[in-house]
């Protein structure tokens, strides 16, 4: 399921159709103590090169930008265990578009689109047009964080295995599916302890944090400049708060509430899919007859829609080639479209011909969440969301605690209730221990972090800025609020949003707190 910080599935911003071994020593000792660590790795000249073969895998190279700039990728040597410095080191893959006025460069800007477990590698290159403005002065950086795609990914089942993974019931209605998705989830941990079991305790966010502070140190930068979106907005908070004095210019966009459990981040996401459909609905029966959904009120197109997941549930349909579209695909599809209201129409589309008897298109948009292509390959997207999220959370839940949890989960969201509460026991076998309850990202010292929350979000609530922005600090969190839809704010290209954060990004002009776009 698409939680910014669950268990066993996330959503990625994606391009197409079809983001802790180390313990947090507060600010300044742990910036101290990090550089300290890293003093030869920090060192290192990047061979930057052709984004090709090596880095990219079998992926063909990123298209050039609009003015001819060629991208640049290279690796980066870390420390596997930041504890042990001079121990075993992991590489880290990094991509590049060069700032186009130098004599105005002001340094890098690196990004982590989100996840855990989104590629910057691929994502960089596909949202870049969004980023040109900032390219003026700028570097725009991204990179595959420890664990992710061609950062020595994490592996767990191979492309067969998920493809029967991903279409079980993942929300259990007697006890013999219960045991049936708990076998899968053991045999899934199984799977990824015995391919990547090394790797596993060290791919947590504070060492991702140090990490970026590693990467800045690389690319000869003094501050660190940040633009991270969604789980981006915890690994940022992350950084500020073990590094709050080496933080430039930061903008969180799509955030994630870092004073939660993975619980509340769950029942959050409840909420708020629940609010997007509600919304995707209003919009469908504002359009009257061009809207091709049964339903003369939201309530109805809503039913419509719980309706037809409750037939799939009994008797999946046509899907792509020999897949069947299920239940848990449909719930898939129909969440990932509604991160996007670019996506509605989709949505609409793929509504209409499942409940025809042709799932084609609703398992598309699964497939895309899930990170599997055309040709049934997947990325690893969904193993690092894995591995991140369970070796930062705490929370080992039990199907006794989520079978509790059920009624408070489907009041939140009648709809979706029921795949996100079962999703809370994606981390119940994993074989290494998790990190905290929640991250702390209080960072005292730090300058101004710019805070966008979005009224529209369905995978980062609205209210998940604000408990960020007063976690950072006072003085240290500035919020920005979009009245809008969609996951995220500067990529939904309103001008009141790109105003106000390029003039942060570039010219240092900090808004007021509280300002409220458009």
């Amino acid at each position: 399921m698409p939680i910014a910080r669950a268990p066993w599935r996330t959503a990625l911003l994606a391009a197409t159709l079809l983001a802790a071994a180390g313990c947090s020593n507060g600010g300044g000792s742990g910036q101290e103590g990090a550089q300290e660590a890293t003093r030869d790795l920090a060192a290192q000249e990047l061979s930057w090169g052709n984004c090709t073969g090596s880095v990219l895998g079998e992926a063909p190279a990123p298209t050039p930008l609009a003015d001819g700039t060629a991208w640049e990728c290279a690796f980066m040597e870390a420390p596997l265990d930041y504890a042990k410095p001079d121990g075993a080191t992991i590489e880290l893959a990094l991509i590049r578009a060069r700032a186009r006025d130098p004599q105005k460069r002001i340094g890098s800007l690196v990004f982590n689109f989100g996840g855990p477990g989104g590629s910057g590698i691929t994502g960089l290159p596909s949202f870049a047009p969004d980023y040109e403005t900032l390219r003026s002065r700028y570097d725009l950086v991204s990179f595959d964080p420890r664990g992710v795609g061609r950062s020595e990914g994490v592996e767990c089942l191979d492309d067969e295995a998920l493809d029967a993974y991903y279409a079980l019931d993942a929300s259990p209605d007697d006890a013999a599916e219960e045991k049936t998705l708990r076998d899968a989830q053991k045999r899934y941990a199984e799977a990824c302890q015995e391919q990547s079991g090394d790797e596993l305790p060290f791919v947590g966010t504070q060492n991702a944090a140090r990490d970026l502070d590693l990467i800045r140190q690389v690319l000869g930068d003094d501050k660190l400049y940040y633009f991270g979106i969604s789980y981006g907005t915890e690994l940022g908070g992350v950084y500020a708060h073990l590094f709050p004095r080496r933080v430039g210019r930061a903008v969180f966009d799509a955030v994630v509430d870092p004073t939660g459990t993975s619980q509340d981040g769950a029942l959050g996401q409840a909420r708020g899919f629940q609010l997007a459909l509600g919304n995707f609905a209003q919009d469908c029966v504002d359009r009257g007859g061009e809207c091709v959904l049964p339903g003369r009120t939201p309530a109805e197109i809503e039913k419509f829609v719980s309706d037809l997941l409750a037939r799939l549930d009994e008797r999946p349909i046509t899907g792509i080639g020999e897949r069947r579209l299920t239940q848990s695909h449909a719930a898939n599809g129909i969440l990932q479209a509604l991160y996007s209201k670019e996506y509605w129409p989709y949505l609409e589309q793929g509504l209409d011909e499942a409940d025809g008897g042709n799932g084609a298109l609703l398992l598309a948009l699964s497939d895309s969440m899930n990170g599997r292509d055309e040709n049934g390959d997947y990325s690893n997207l969904q193993a690092a969301n894995a591995a991140i999220n369970c070796v930062d959370d705490k929370a080992r839940y039990t199907p006794e605690h989520t079978r509790a949890k059920l009624p408070e989960f489907r009041e939140a969201s009648p709809v979706f209730g029921s795949y996100l509460v079962w999703a809370l026991l994606g981390c119940s076998h994993w074989p290494v221990p998790g990190t905290w309850e929640h991250p702390d990202v209080s960072a005292p010292g730090a300058p101004p972090i710019l805070v966008i929350g979005n009224t529209g979000d369905p995978a980062t609530p609205y209210e998940g800025a604000k408990a960020m922005a007063t976690a950072l600090g006072k003085g240290v969190g500035v919020e920005l609020t979009y009245r809008g839809e969609g996951h995220g704010a500067y990529n939904g290209g309103d001008a009141c949003v790109r105003r106000v954060v390029n003039a942060y990004l570039l010219d240092g002009k900090v808004p007021a707190s509280g300002t409220v776009c458009p």
